[in-house]
């Protein structure tokens, strides 16, 4: 049963919030900033409405997964504060002395309340319309980019992954009390995981008699995580598996297992849309759709800046018919390749590769042509997969000894995009906005903890990237808002 999210109770206690969480405190701000009951209204359905027990608040809960966001903490970190830190309590719209969920709680609430729900349109959608509101955004231009997240089984096999957590929590105890390393459990010198996981369990035991030791913030955090990794490893018996986790490349060489957030910014750094695939999807495919979400979120898009995966035929084609221009230079190798309805041919900007559809990159690239031919690309693939490929039926032809994909070289929309990028319009709008999605990118990355993904699957990585990228705009908006006072 759900009743309407309740204000802070009016108890002798309340008025300490006023003295302990000043006024320009980050969550104080969040809280004046933003109307919360949205959450309520998107998720009242997901509710019975008379039957059961009382539900516990779902603002109260997201809440709690913002604040894992914005101070990078697991479930059981963010609910053990908000026991003892009043501005988390005054966040969550909890009297003082009121008590706290239990963490499994949270885990309920995004496999049940949060399923099926599209998160990330809702909640960028609602950032972007009090940016809008606020005047903060005061441009017709979007920024495009992707940033990849590692799948949270990569790049460590159950065995690295728990040597990794260990020694991060050996590593504290150390540095608390260097004489602790005679008292802990040998540690395991092979790389059988049975050996593995019984050496975790002692040590986690160990660690856990010792009532000082784990009631240390730093150790405790480490003990934390390194229980969830055991409990994760025992429950699936191997963190290599994430069925929604592809391979995807950063450079030809360096590669990756996990996701891909592909992201329209707004010159102020004001995520407007954002898309979420697997690791192998190429950038450029994805920019219609951030076109059109952005439009739905009410910005009129004029110009679209990006690198060179966005200049594909197709997006070239899209903006001279729509009227908005693209600022992003031409790659000979640049043209999204079609050779039925089915099979798409995806170009890798990083690697400077072709991605078949079945997701394998070609392995080398020759120029071929005559002089009375426009010149073509041609990229090799390795013959070897092609053979064994669920794909190979009408793709691959039986004896073949090589196969390949060739590609014309400029078309009539790139030869004038190859004109516009020599202009000094073009040269200075790449030069003073396009690094400000790098920035964006690092941020999501190195301060609110996306550069890994927390659980498996595509709606887990989604349902990270919507309260990440929310939790990202919210803290632009007041710091631009400070700036205008």
């Amino acid at each position: 049963m759900l009743s309407q999210q309740q204000t802070i109770q009016l108890t002798a206690y309340a008025e300490l919030y006023d003295k302990v969480v000043p006024q320009k405190h980050l969550l104080r701000q969040i809280n004046d900033l933003i109307d919360f009951s949205f959450v309520y209204q998107e998720l009242v359905s997901k509710y019975c409405p008379d039957n059961g027990r009382r539900a516990e608040s779902p603002i109260r809960l997201f809440k709690y997964l913002l604040l894992k966001v914005i101070y990078d903490s697991s479930d059981v970190d963010v609910v053990e504060r908000s026991m003892y830190d009043m501005s988390f309590k005054y966040f969550l719209g909890m009297s003082p002395e009121e008590d706290v969920i239990n963490p499994g709680t949270l885990t309920k609430f995004r496999k049940l309340r949060l399923k099926d729900v599209e998160l990330l349109d809702m909640l960028i959608g609602k950032t972007v319309e009090i940016a809008i509101a606020k005047g903060i955004i005061k441009t017709n231009t979007i920024i495009v980019d992707a940033t990849h997240s590692s799948s949270r089984s990569n790049p460590y096999s159950p065995v690295q992954a728990l040597k990794l957590r260990s020694k991060q929590l050996r590593k504290c105890l150390y540095e608390h009390d260097e004489s602790i390393r005679e008292t802990l459990p040998a540690k395991n010198t092979d790389d059988d995981l049975e050996h593995e996981l019984a050496y975790t369990q002692s040590l986690v035991d160990k660690v856990a008699e010792d009532e000082i030791l784990i009631n240390i913030p730093k150790i405790k955090e480490r003990l934390n995580m390194l229980k969830e990794t055991l409990n994760d490893i025992q429950d699936h018996y191997t963190t290599s598996k994430d069925k929604d986790a592809r391979v995807g490349h950063k450079t030809r060489d360096d590669h990756f297992f996990g996701y891909k957030s592909h992201i329209a910014m707004s010159p102020e750094n004001i995520i407007t849309a954002a898309t979420v695939t697997s690791g192998e999807k190429g950038d450029g495919r994805q920019l219609p759709q951030l076109i059109e979400k952005t439009r739905k979120n009410g910005i009129e898009v004029k110009t679209v800046i990006g690198d060179t995966a966005y200049s594909g035929d197709s997006n070239l084609k899209q903006a001279k018919e729509e009227g908005f221009k693209i600022v992003a230079k031409v790659s000979p190798s640049i043209s999204q390749g079609f050779r039925s309805e089915k099979e798409q041919w995806e170009y890798n900007k990083d690697a400077g590769m072709y991605v078949c559809p079945a997701g394998h990159m070609a392995i080398r690239k020759a120029k071929q042509g005559t002089k009375t031919q426009n010149p073509v690309l041609t990229y090799f693939f390795d013959i070897e997969k092609c053979k064994t490929c669920a794909f190979r039926d009408g793709c691959y032809k039986k004896g073949a000894k090589s196969k390949s994909y060739s590609i014309t070289i400029k078309s009539e929309t790139q030869t004038e995009q190859m004109v516009f990028q020599e202009t000094p319009e073009f040269r200075e709008l790449y030069r003073t906005e396009r690094y400000k999605i790098e920035a964006k990118n690092a941020e999501l990355k190195n301060v609110l903890g996306y550069d890994r993904a927390e659980s498996y699957g595509m709606d887990a990585m989604q349902m990270q990237g919507a309260i990440t990228m929310f939790a990202a705009n919210v803290k632009r908006i007041i710091k631009l808002l400070e700036e205008t006072k």
